[in-house]
């Protein structure tokens, strides 16, 4: 038995037998021409060939991952007609007489190196896909493709790496899982992983190529990003419990899924997902959530060495807003302090970080970072249904403030003819007793609430959720927290907000019936509860 860690693309399991991916690489050779007109024709003709190959890869994409995730082909076929693309290969064939598979070849690594230079991660990932559509080009010339005719057995397919074309090509209902050498968490291979709930781990290194072949044995575990080769019985029979669970999801989801989040009087309610990543949004679908009712963008900063810029940013907010195509995607700005600390911020050290400055006090204090944010916020608005949440308010000089530099950036980008959309909702987190026992004054001035449950209990209780001695006084249940969440949703629905709850207790399903007789409008949870919540849902009556 052999283990070898990677990184988990999609958080599911597979236990099966192995088959590597085949490519058949074409060896490219310099070969000097005579005939340039013939050696163009040859590829124009393979282009073209290649753009047919490309649209009934959409097509395909099109029927099982969605219009979103299948634009990656359409950007595909526009990039096989790219002028500077196009001009470098017909300068090489015409400057150096050689053939047009070398010069596709050479172009293709030259791009790839320059994409791969760059400092965006996203930019980077392009690299793959300009190596895809030469390969394409290529083997068109040549008449080569690929030999992957999978058994009627489903198998953990295994590779160095694999090009978007080349994920979506396989026939999935006879894919258990994909295992890479290589990959990156921001390539459209990923991302069409996760949307196609296939198990998926990128990145566990070329060793383990050299040692497996097909027909072995093998566990993907998408869970911990674990592939585990030839597994002794032991280790087998834990999977296989793990898989058992898993069956019993996709059961209770078969029968819950695409029905309306409604109880047994009729009274209906938004089941949202919280997430930390876009790498969550395939968990988000998979269990049938209604949209995202928190999409914590501080990990955003947490998982970078410095300040990420407004592109950055940017890129990351619009393959949210795209993915979730027309359902809500409710972003946080970002909530830096306390138990969440990256070195680059320079915070000092504080007795109380819990009361300091963290969440929406650090942006009030550095609003050129807040700007950033804001900016990439309101540019991504357009590829969605966006809402912007701020969180830890107290005051409603704290909004005003907010509502005042919303206002400043959007007039900074329309004098740079930069367009975002009108119909952005905006709303605040109730995490503090201050914000709910001033919500009346608050909720004339947004769009939503949204409850923090978590801390709303902390500072309610006046408990350090982060101390483990005094967790048997700290009652997420307490009378007092319950009172400042009804207070809240009354005041939201007199002054024409809506109210959600997004931390744990929303989760929580022996309080579920307590909530919709409050009249909170929306529930946000991990992906994992939302089947659990909506089968809680339809059990209640109200009138009873």
């Amino acid at each position: 038995m052999e283990k070898y860690q990677g990184k988990s693309v999609y958080g599911a399991i597979a236990v099966g037998r192995i088959s590597i991916f085949k490519r058949q690489d074409v060896q490219v050779k310099r070969i000097k021409v005579e005939d340039i007109n013939a050696e163009i024709a040859r590829l124009e003709a393979a282009k073209e060939n290649a753009i047919a190959q490309l649209q009934e890869i959409y097509e395909k994409a099109l029927r099982e991952v969605g219009e979103a995730n299948a634009q990656i082909f359409e950007i595909h076929m526009m990039m096989v007609e790219d002028d500077d693309y196009n001009e470098a290969i017909i300068e090489m064939i015409h400057g150096q007489n050689v053939n047009a598979e070398y010069a596709v070849a050479v172009t293709a690594d030259n791009f790839a190196e320059m994409f791969s230079s760059m400092d965006d991660s996203y930019m980077q990932a392009r690299a793959a896909d300009v190596r895809d559509i030469s390969n394409r080009i290529i083997a068109c010339m040549s008449d080569v493709g690929c030999d992957n005719s999978v058994s009627d057995e489903k198998v953990i397919i295994c590779a160095d790496d694999l090009a978007p074309s080349e994920t979506v090509s396989l026939d999935k209902n006879k894919v258990l899982a994909f295992v890479t050498a290589h990959g990156s968490s921001n390539s459209h291979t990923a991302i069409l992983a996760r949307n196609m709930n296939i198990p998926a781990i990128i990145g566990v290194g070329e060793q383990f190529l050299g040692q497996i072949k097909d027909g072995d044995m093998a566990i993907a575990d998408g869970f911990d990003g674990q592939f585990i080769w030839d597994p002794d019985e032991e280790t087998l029979a834990v999977a296989k419990q793990k898989l058992e669970a898993e069956s019993e999801k996709k059961a209770l989801l078969q029968k819950l899924k695409g029905k309306e989040n409604i109880t047994l009087d009729g009274t209906r309610i938004n089941i949202y997902a919280n997430i930390g990543s876009v790498d969550n949004i395939g968990a988000v679908l998979l269990n049938d959530a209604g949209g995202i009712g928190l999409f914590r963008s501080e990990f955003l900063y947490l998982e970078n060495n410095d300040y990420p810029t407004e592109e950055e940013q940017f890129k990351v907010y619009k393959r949210a807003l795209e993915s979730m195509a027309t359902k809500k995607v409710i972003i946080r700005t970002l909530d830096i302090g306390a138990d969440k600390q990256a070195d680059y911020f320079k915070l000092d050290k504080e007795e109380n970080p819990a009361l300091g400055l963290r969440a929406i006090r650090l942006c009030l204090s550095r609003p050129e970072i807040f700007k950033v944010q804001l900016r990439a916020l309101y540019r991504a608005s357009v590829y969605g249904k966006l809402g912007i949440m701020f969180p830890m308010i107290t005051s409603v000089s704290e909004l005003e403030e907010i509502l005042a530099i919303c206002e400043q950036v959007k007039k900074e980008l329309t004098a740079d003819n930069i367009e975002y959309a009108d119909s952005i909702e905006l709303g605040i987190m109730i995490e503090t007793p201050a914000a709910a026992i001033i919500s009346d004054k608050l909720a004339a001035m947004v769009d939503f609430f949204s409850v923090g449950t978590n801390d709303l209990t902390q500072y309610t209780l006046a408990c350090d959720r982060q101390n483990p001695h005094i967790e048997r006084f700290c009652d997420p249940h307490h009378e007092a927290i319950l009172r400042l969440i009804e207070m809240s949703a009354q005041n939201a629905h007199k002054y024409g907000a809506w109210i959600g709850i997004c931390g744990e207790l929303a989760a929580d399903t022996t309080l579920t019936e307590t909530f919709l007789r409050m009249g909170i409008d929306e529930l946000s949870v991990s992906p994992s509860f939302v089947l659990k919540v909506r089968d809680a849902v339809r059990k209640i009556d109200l009138t009873k």
